[in-house]
């Protein structure tokens, strides 16, 4: 289980996490806190579905939004940016997507997701994703690369 090992190391690091999710709708929370001790390095997270949420609770600025879409490498990055300055977290994570199986159009089709990681060093990175999977299993997909980034951040 990767979110066994990104805790482990967590831990071990004695840093922090928080998470900011849109499409996933608080897996990639559920997952985390599934692993007994999460409370030792999670601190929380905060499930922003819509544009208002984003901008209210993650700061996420509104030009953006209206540049780029909720659905963008810059809002990600703005998502996990802005959770890990609401928690104070060491590093802050974030998805935002189009899980499907409606919503997507022919620029942003369904399975496009973006996953950001923020440090609180100012390191951060932005993956971008096109999944094929039923709405369960892009969700599932997406949370499983926001814990592979940061486990590759971590080092493992």
């Amino acid at each position: 289980m990767l979110e066994l090992e990104v805790g482990e190391k967590l831990r071990a690091l004695r840093r922090t996490l928080a998470v900011a999710e849109s499409c996933t709708g608080g897996l990639l929370a559920m997952r985390i806190t599934e692993v007994p001790g999460a409370s030792d390095y999670f601190l929380g997270g905060v499930v922003a579905y819509s544009n208002s949420a984003k901008q209210a609770l993650l700061s996420v600025p509104e030009e953006v939004l209206l540049a780029h879409g909720a659905v963008s490498r810059e809002c990600a990055l703005a998502m996990a940016q802005g959770v890990l300055l609401a928690f104070g977290a060491d590093y802050g994570l974030a998805i935002t997507g189009i899980a499907g199986p409606g919503g997507g159009t022919p620029k942003k089709p369904v399975g496009l997701v973006y996953v950001a990681l923020a440090s609180r060093d100012g390191g951060s990175e932005v993956r971008e994703l096109h999944l094929r999977g039923s709405r369960q299993g892009n969700r599932w997909s997406a949370s499983e690369t926001a814990l592979e980034l940061l486990a590759s951040r971590l080092g493992l």
